[in-house]
């Protein structure tokens, strides 16, 4: 065969519409998505936990890029921020002691140890004193006023009573006392539950007013029978 023949022949299946027909580009995209979607492909693809873990520490990094881009000086200026963060954060939990002896509820004043004598909370509370467990000295000193007031029946014993309670009641047959029942109280409920530590001159001042209300003369209200003193 010629090679002029093989180009007019050629042409003449070019005329007659005999073109090779590629493959339309849909269907084929189609098929591809077929077969990559075979479980063959993704053994070793990460599993959804550790997908939503990338996504997350994709996220914090972009925060922190953020922050660095905007804070002053870059990243050594985010770095010097984050530093003022936590000193605030470590101030204000000094300043208002720890969430956990804060939230404690609730703010009864005797504990579940069963009831005792105001002459037992007292020698309690000079145990205390005396290994300079300020804290607990408080503690037990407060219970004794209280527990005073009810064995002098100026106060109604009562389970579940807070200290906040109790001196509010005895101010009214103890009036010249009030201001400095309600500060026993506070001192109270402070070391109990607001996470602050006691001093000697907290205790001493409790222990002055246990001995002032021991020898004070109760305010009789009209309608009331209480009348006794120590």
């Amino acid at each position: 065969m010629s090679g002029a023949g093989g180009i007019t022949r050629a042409r003449q299946g070019i005329a007659a519409g005999d073109i090779p027909v590629d493959t339309p580009r849909l269907p084929a995209r189609e098929a591809a998505e077929s077969e990559l979607s075979k479980p063959m492909y993704h053994e070793n693809d990460p599993n959804f936990l550790q997908r939503a873990l990338n996504q997350f520490w994709d996220w914090v990094a972009g925060v922190f890029d953020a922050a660095a881009g905007a804070a002053p000086g870059g990243p050594a200026g985010l770095a010097v921020l984050v530093v003022i963060v936590v000193g605030l954060a470590a101030a204000l939990w000094w300043r208002l002691g720890t969430p956990q002896a804060s939230a404690r509820s609730p703010e009864t004043l005797f504990d579940s140890t069963g009831p005792r004598s105001a002459a037992q909370h007292r020698a309690a509370a000079e145990a205390h004193a005396a290994a300079l467990r300020w804290t607990e000295a408080v503690q037990e000193r407060m219970r004794a006023i209280v527990r005073s007031l009810e064995e002098r029946a100026l106060l109604d014993p009562r389970p579940g009573r807070t200290a906040d309670e109790a001196a509010a009641e005895a101010g009214r047959t103890l009036p010249e006392h009030t201001a400095r029942l309600r500060a026993a109280a506070r001192s109270f409920d402070d070391v109990t539950y607001g996470g602050r530590t006691a001093d000697q001159s907290a205790y001493l001042s409790l222990r002055t007013l246990d001995l002032e209300l021991d020898e004070a003369k109760p305010l009789l209200l009209p309608g009331t029978s209480r009348g006794a003193t120590g």
